[in-house]
């Protein structure tokens, strides 16, 4: 498969959350589909195919934080599922000398992991969580290893807790407007 060079590549989990068809003109995207694995992988093979000078996410998150609301610009990215006590403290993965957190140009911290955040986890607020999400330590991750400047913008669908399903069943698609007046400012 041959390269093609872009300046700018979108990875978004699902179609759902951002329709390739409302793009800019020459705005790349690929969609990841769920969780660390499938971002992970995705985000090579993007790399190699598109050679991007920039990666942004953007996709739907669940708020730790009661007060948050609408699209926020992550700053920094941890693993929330990453429990290897007594080996490395949580979120460090044990015997590993890469980053256990990745920092971008936004404000907020969210935390990547594989599960759906039903019910609330000290831990979270501990590490100053505001946001979780199920792919972007990865994504930040395989950029960093391939040297890609990346920002990831985040749409609160749901409160992380018991009703967190319905709620983002119902509000998956809501953040698309709000990230693409985001995009056009960028790109302006």
């Amino acid at each position: 498969m041959a390269t093609m060079k872009t300046d700018l590549l979108i990875i978004t989990a699902l179609e759902s959350e951002l329709k390739r068809d409302v793009l800019p003109t020459g705005i790349e995207i690929v969609y990841s589909g769920i969780g660390k694995i499938n971002a992970t992988l995705t985000s090579i093979k993007a790399i190699e195919h598109f050679a991007p000078r920039r990666i942004i996410n953007f996709g739907t998150a669940g708020k730790i934080k009661p007060q948050l609301q609408g699209l926020l610009e992550i700053g920094k990215v941890i693993q929330r599922d990453m429990e290897t006590e007594p080996l490395a403290p949580r979120g460090q993965t044990p015997f590993c000398t890469r980053p256990y957190e990745y920092v971008s140009s936004g404000q907020f911290v969210c935390g990547s992991g594989d599960s759906f955040v039903t019910a609330p986890d000290p831990w979270l607020l501990s590490q100053g969580v505001d946001v979780v999400d199920m792919e972007l330590f990865a994504i930040a991750y395989v950029a960093n290893n391939h040297h890609i400047p990346w920002q990831s913008y985040k749409y609160i669908t749901d409160d992380a807790n018991e009703h967190s399903g319905n709620d983002w069943h119902e509000k998956v698609n809501l953040g698309q407007e709000l990230f693409l007046e985001n995009l056009k400012q960028m790109l302006s």
